[in-house]
């Protein structure tokens, strides 16, 4: 049997949060968490930089901008991951292939409902012109590649007649499609590295990976990072079939264990023994990490009596607290740029100590830089208007 103690010991290993697994580079950080949740700007960094022995933006930005060895995708469960360029085509042929083959669906049916003259051959033309347009310019932005394709100014009114209908750009929509088509990728932005104004650059286009091998390379690196885990559990992060599931979970010979309670869980080949538990640590993770979005099943590190606390209404957790594997508390930063946060219970003076030590190294490194989460929670509202 693998129980709660041994996870939450494999959970501070693996996913480098005890300080002595801190990693030196972000894309043995990206790898060793299978992909850094990117839906937030914030959240790349933020991960990062807990994992990393020497916490730095500079450091996420050479991977993401400067080497490009990080790479983002909308994929696992429509959401952004940032993976290493390795691992990047199997990412995408496993699951941002699908999504982007859906999101050209949904373009086109809402270019046609909600835009004049727009059809598939259209689409077709405007996407060949932005492509022309950034290998000649290298990188620009939505509203630059508009001088260029002008089309990419039409809009469409979404929503007509009720209180929300907005006006959406055809070329915000346009560039996200040839994102999740893998052939563009977001440049350093234009501004800080929390802010959403950014240029865009083509990308090299991967080698051809087999839907099936890839998703077993998705598994397999998963399981090796979270197992042990429950089929649910693959189900619900990788968002895929629970065929599909079951056949990459075939593919990589995955073990079965019993779990604490009797639950069955998954391991790779020979990964049942136990792992050397790490040093006493705390960590201070934020809206989105990997760590508190990686199972379904999350009782063994969460109280379900916290969630309401630290989760929206969407399922988005926020910033939260950990003490040696379990989810403890949350955290926020005010206006002033003071971390603070909050204990759910008396977790012990070695826990608070440690607590305020991750809190100012996270202080120190963010410097200047003030962070909200984009899906903000009821605690982390809380910590920063002082209640």
């Amino acid at each position: 049997m693998i129980g709660d103690g041994e996870r939450r010991a494999r959970l501070g290993r693996r996913q480098l949060l005890a300080p002595s697994a801190r990693a030196a580079r972000v894309e043995d950080v990206a790898d060793a968490v299978v992909g850094l949740h990117a839906t937030d700007a914030a959240t790349v960094y933020l991960s990062a930089c807990a994992r990393l022995a020497r916490p730095s933006a500079a450091e996420v930005d050479r991977a993401l901008y400067e080497d490009v060895s990080l790479v983002k995708l909308l994929s696992m469960r429509r959401t952004i991951f940032a993976v290493t360029e390795g691992f990047a085509p199997y990412v995408s042929a496993a699951a941002a292939r699908a999504i982007a083959a859906k999101e050209r669906a949904t373009l086109l049916k809402h270019l046609r409902d909600h835009a004049e003259g727009w059809n598939e051959a259209r689409l077709a033309v405007a996407e060949r012109e932005v492509l022309a347009a950034l290998a000649l310019r290298g990188e620009a932005t939505t509203a630059e590649l508009a001088a260029d394709v002008p089309q990419l100014r039409d809009t469409m009114l979404m929503s007509a007649g009720k209180p929300y209908e907005a006006r959406q750009s055809v070329g915000s929509r346009l560039l996200r499609l040839l994102a999740s088509d893998g052939h563009v990728r977001r440049c350093r932005p234009r501004g800080s590295w929390l802010s959403s104004s950014y240029p865009w650059a083509l990308v090299p286009q991967w080698p051809d990976v087999p839907v099936r091998e890839a998703k077993a390379e998705v598994v397999r690196r998963w399981l090796a990072a979270y197992g042990p885990a429950t089929v649910e559990d693959v189900k619900w992060w990788t968002g895929w079939t629970l065929g599909d599931v079951r056949k990459a979970l075939a593919d990589v010979d995955a073990q079965g264990v019993e779990l604490a309670g009797g639950a069955a869980g998954l391991v790779l080949p020979g990964d049942d023994e136990p792992v050397a538990e790490p040093e006493p640590w705390a960590a201070l993770l934020p809206a989105l990490d990997p760590a508190v979005m990686g199972w379904r099943g999350r009782d063994w590190y969460l109280r379900p009596e916290d969630v309401p606390a630290l989760f929206d209404r969407a399922g988005n957790a926020g910033p939260t607290v950990w003490w040696c594997g379990e989810v403890v508390g949350g955290w926020a930063q005010r206006a002033d740029g003071e971390v603070v946060w909050r204990l759910f219970r008396d977790v012990g003076a070695a826990a608070g100590e440690a607590v305020a030590a991750e809190a100012a190294r996270l202080a120190d490194w963010l410097g200047e830089v003030r962070v909200t989460p984009r899906f903000r929670t009821p605690l982390e509202r809380e910590l920063v208007a002082g209640r």
